[in-house]
């Protein structure tokens, strides 16, 4: 049976290592502009997927994903045996790196929202100073219910 706590625990503790040692030891230029955003450690604990981000070294300037991808894939022994040093667990996991779309899924969200709210200013903007189609109070107010029915009820009587 997966015990899900020890990997979750597990996971922070790979996360925070491969983040340290892509900082501080490996020396990979194309690895400068990488973070670690999240690690998940299958049940048995014998793979470990990191996930990162790459930002560009300029404002304007896009990020190289790709030599990201292909320095991470290079450095994956050296992070390895780095992570099973400071792990001291029986069997190191086997490292693999996805690149995690998070950011630009949540900046697409945000997308959508700024224009849900923008349409909602116009519909709100159309609806001050309009008037209802038809009455002007549709709907039935109690006291008039009651004296409708009580002339129905006197018309049966007399007939």
């Amino acid at each position: 049976m997966a015990d899900h706590a020890r990997a979750a625990r597990m996971a922070k503790r790979i996360m925070t290592i491969v983040a340290s040692a892509i900082e501080r030891e490996v020396k990979d230029r194309r690895l400068e502009y990488v973070t670690v955003t999240d690690c998940r450690v299958t049940g048995d604990l014998h793979d470990a997927t990191v996930f990162y981000t790459v930002r560009g070294a300029g404002i304007d300037e896009e990020p190289d994903t790709e030599a990201a991808a292909e320095a991470l894939h290079r450095a994956r022994g050296q992070l390895r045996k780095i992570v099973g040093d400071q792990l001291s667990v029986r069997f190191t996991p086997t490292l693999s790196f996805s690149l995690d779309t998070v950011p630009e899924a949540s900046a697409h969200m945000e997308e959508l929202l700024a224009r849900a709210r923008e349409i909602d200013e116009r519909v709100r903007a159309q609806a001050t100073g309009a008037a209802p189609a038809g009455e002007s109070d549709p709907y039935r107010v109690p006291g008039e219910e009651d004296a409708a029915d009580a002339e129905d009820g006197a018309d049966a009587d007399r007939g």
